[in-house]
């Protein structure tokens, strides 16, 4: 497995392919994605333990959202689903981010903002985030179509080495 293509991947999709819904991904090129944007977002987690503040992991996922959904639309619309899946993940998504990032703001009091957050609504936004998710993750697991669909041609064959 070649690190460096992992990584142009990630950079192509996210400086090229920033807010691009349109078209088809193969399954290989959507996971290895997904695997350095985790991997990403543990760095950025890292670091943010070690700043001592939340807010680091709040922006990059907020930056990687946009680029994430794109690619789950593409992945889906591979399998011949509409990716319009995608944008409830996104409203969601973006509505803890954005809480998230508020959170990580208040400084010390950050920990009574999260209880104060989670107990009201919080808990409600990341149910359903969790099963969004777990929709979009089955969806995108599926083998995508072997002839052209509505969505586009069948993407050509992509492998990390």
């Amino acid at each position: 497995m070649d690190v460096n293509k992992l990584w142009a991947n990630f950079m192509d999709t996210v400086q090229n392919h920033y807010m691009d819904f349109a078209g088809r991904v193969p399954r290989a090129q959507f996971w290895y994605y997904i695997l350095v944007a985790v991997l990403v977002g543990i760095v950025a987690a890292i670091i943010g333990g070690i700043v001592g503040t939340t807010l680091v992991s709040a922006v990059v996922s907020l930056g990687l959202l946009l680029p994430n959904a794109g690619m789950a639309a593409r992945r889906m619309q591979d399998t011949g689903r509409s990716g319009q899946l995608v944008w409830v993940w996104v409203i969601v998504g973006a509505i803890y981010g954005v809480c998230n990032l508020l959170i990580g703001l208040t400084g010390p009091l950050g920990a009574a903002a999260f209880l104060a957050f989670f107990f009201t609504i919080g808990w409600l936004i990341n149910l359903a985030m969790l099963v969004v998710s777990i929709i979009i993750i089955y969806f995108c697991a599926q083998p995508g179509q072997a002839e052209a669909n509505a969505y586009g041609p069948v993407p050509p064959a992509w492998t990390p080495n």
